[in-house]
């Protein structure tokens, strides 16, 4: 007899999973570190274990991809961080005004390096969002974008976190169409 599957299964054994044990309690700047960490941390586990086959694309005329969305969090990461709140000269890496959507566009399987030129990108952008986080003087460091206006540090975690929520979310049903791997 096959006992059924649960979608709120794990993908991980529970006593493995080191997301989302952040604080509960105490500082705000450690809580949403913590929360976006564990949602960066869920994008790896779901497209963990595969290569080209994270361009597998949802449906016509969809781009949506695994490969896609590491892509385009490289390039939210990048724009949030470095260009808004640092105020750097850092165009987008898979974008641009020409292809707005060359972060999901650019995201083939014929390509065996995109892959590993994706994930270089996103944890190069994670680790300088990471550094950026710890080294402001507190959450209320604020900068101009032409989108939102004046934000604050505290406002672009919030952000990022919904932002990695959906995209989370899209990540579930790609990857559950890829091998059919379902869980949290």
């Amino acid at each position: 007899m096959t006992i059924p599957r649960s979608r709120a299964e794990f993908f991980v054994e529970p006593e493995r999973d080191s997301r989302f044990t952040g604080p509960a309690t105490g500082g705000e700047r450690p809580m949403l570190a913590a929360f976006l960490t564990d949602h960066r941390a869920t994008l790896e586990l779901k497209c963990a274990g595969l290569g080209p086959e994270l361009a597998r694309r949802s449906v016509e005329p969809s781009t949506l991809s695994l490969l896609g969305l590491v892509r385009h969090m490289a390039d939210v990461e990048r724009r949030w961080f470095r260009q808004v709140l640092a105020g750097q000269d850092a165009p987008p890496r898979f974008s641009s005004q020409g292809d707005p959507d060359g972060d999901f566009n650019g995201a083939r399987p014929d390509d065996p390096a995109a892959v590993e030129e994706a994930w270089e990108a996103w944890r190069d952008e994670v680790a300088f969002a990471t550094r950026f986080v710890a080294e402001a003087p507190d959450l209320d460091v604020e900068a101009d974008d032409v989108w939102r206006g004046r934000v604050s540090l505290r406002w672009v975690l919030i952000h990022m976190v919904e932002e990695y929520a959906r995209h989370n979310g899209h990540a579930d049903l790609l990857r559950e169409r890829i091998d059919g791997a379902v869980g949290i």
